[in-house]
């Protein structure tokens, strides 16, 4: 039986994968650059999408986003409030995108008007890290407030993403987290990996992780 499920498992995920290209592939015959956000709720994914439209504008690069949410639109209403095309996602009860879901979405969106689109996946540490959906790169977004326990209790997470971002960097003293240990953490699952620290309140941090985004 337990053979079985594990065949079941892998064929789901080579099915994902497979179609995780195809959007790839769609994205860039359109001259897309997409880019997933994962995070635990709360973490400032879309507090992110929102420091990262007007930055973009400035270079002249147009953004659009797909919100992955459990339910609601919460998360889509303010994307949609920074005036980029956006398509909201809800899982029902999935706690992941999948790639079927970001085609579906994909197929929504006017991508000849868009040149970065941002992915928000659902804020969810665990499930969302074996779900290739085709972007780029892979944005992890963990804050303070979380416990600077975080990066050690998800190593999956870290050792499946591409750019690192500790945010809340201003409540740390106040929640007792230390910095330097998350930082740590994250050096010793990924090392190498590129984190930037950010207080996404004043914008602190933004600047130099949307080079990274865009390198």
């Amino acid at each position: 039986m337990h053979h079985i499920d594990v065949k079941l498992e892998k064929d789901v995920y080579d099915a994902n994968n497979t179609l995780a290209d195809h959007n790839a592939a769609h994205l860039k015959a359109h001259g897309v650059r997409a880019f997933d956000l994962l995070g635990a709720i709360g973490s400032g994914k879309t507090s992110l999408v929102e420091r990262l439209v007007p930055l973009l504008e400035k270079k002249g690069l147009k953004a659009g986003a797909i919100a992955g949410d459990v339910y609601g639109d919460d998360d889509f209403k303010r994307i949609v409030a920074t005036g980029i095309p956006a398509y909201n996602a809800n899982t029902g009860k999935e706690c992941h995108l999948d790639a079927h879901l970001v085609e579906h979405a994909i197929d929504h969106l006017p991508l000849d008007e868009i040149d970065v689109l941002f992915i928000e996946n659902v804020g969810n540490m665990v499930c969302p890290t074996d779900f290739r959906l085709g972007a780029e790169k892979r944005i992890v977004v963990v804050s303070s407030t979380e416990g600077d326990d975080v990066v050690n209790k998800h190593p999956m997470m870290f050792r499946d993403c591409t750019i690192s971002v500790i945010n809340k960097v201003d409540l740390a003293p106040l929640v007792g987290s230390n910095l330097d240990r998350m930082q740590a953490d994250i050096a010793r699952y990924n090392p190498g990996m590129p984190v930037f620290r950010t207080n996404l309140k004043t914008g602190d941090g933004v600047a130099a992780l949307l080079d990274e985004i865009l390198a």
